[in-house]
């Protein structure tokens, strides 16, 4: 058995295609999209209406794909002071094209993990974080004492393999016995990669043997998109999205880590200061 894992898809309807066809021409026999299919990119609605018709495809739940569905009910579970800073107006944005489009509540249902296994090849627990937070990054840096814990989860069986995505970069370790993956992302890379990225599974009597695919697509096409859709009009988080998946580069968490540490409202000019204190570490 071959299975296609991909994540972090964040709304680049381009990167998903590419995916789709590699994975097809792969032989993948059926795909997990674990996590993240809407936000950021301005392709959400396209994006999940390629994947919802397939009856081939598993869903677990990112955690970007539940905001959308939080932030569009004012949640009391997102900080109330978010809902009138235009510092959201990427979010806001996605959130009403999903409605409009109804598909608002598509993830409700997804859950937060799922499985696989194979006779002889062992068993996979796959989350978009980890089985216990939708946020809890995944990969070589994990505490080998929190390895074992998602290992046992629950006091089931150990897994022989644990896959996350989150992290927007592809990981592969062997920590305790434990196969430990990170599927990187589809369409927002962080690794200084713009390919489209994904991970393969394939079931052997050795065990699951995993193959990462980075796959080459025209970024032009979505990059417009962001000015043509209107997403761009919407402020600052669009700006610094747009650039994250033109360089492949992790920016927003940075930016938004600086701006917690140095007390900085997160504004055009102090996005563009942020840039410079790059330009001096680089």
């Amino acid at each position: 058995m071959r299975v296609a894992v991909l994540a972090d898809i964040h709304g680049n309807a381009d990167a998903l295609r590419a995916v789709l066809a590699d994975a097809a021409a792969q032989g993948a026999e059926r795909l997990i999209v674990n996590g993240d299919v809407v936000n950021r990119g301005p392709d959400s609605v396209e994006a999940l209406e390629l994947l919802l018709g397939r009856a081939d495809v598993t869903f677990t739940l990112g955690n970007h794909d539940d905001l959308l569905r939080m932030w569009h009910a004012r949640s009391d579970t997102l900080p109330p002071d978010w809902f009138a800073d235009p510092f959201w107006g990427a979010t806001d944005w996605s959130a009403q094209a999903l409605d409009r489009a109804g598909l608002l509540h598509a993830s409700a249902a997804w859950p937060l993990t799922t499985e696989l296994f194979e006779p002889g090849a062992g068993r996979v627990l796959l989350a978009h974080g980890t089985a216990d937070h939708y946020r809890e990054s995944l990969s070589e840096r994990t505490p080998p004492e929190r390895l074992q814990a998602l290992r046992r989860r629950n006091g089931a069986a150990p897994y022989d393999v644990l896959v996350g995505s989150h992290i927007h970069r592809p990981a592969h370790a062997v920590m305790d016995g434990t196969l430990v993956l990170n599927t990187g992302a589809v369409g927002a890379p962080a690794n200084h990669d713009p390919r489209a990225q994904y991970l393969l599974l394939t079931a052997t009597p050795e065990g699951w043997v995993p193959t990462f695919r980075a796959v080459p697509y025209d970024q032009r096409g979505v990059l417009r998109r962001f000015e043509t859709s209107g997403l761009l009009c919407t402020g600052l988080s669009a700006e610094i999205f747009r650039e994250e998946l033109r360089t492949a580069r992790s920016l927003y968490t940075p930016y938004w880590t600086w701006t917690e540490e140095t007390g900085t409202p997160r504004t055009p000019d102090s996005w563009a200061a942020f840039l410079n204190t790059l330009a001096v570490c680089s």
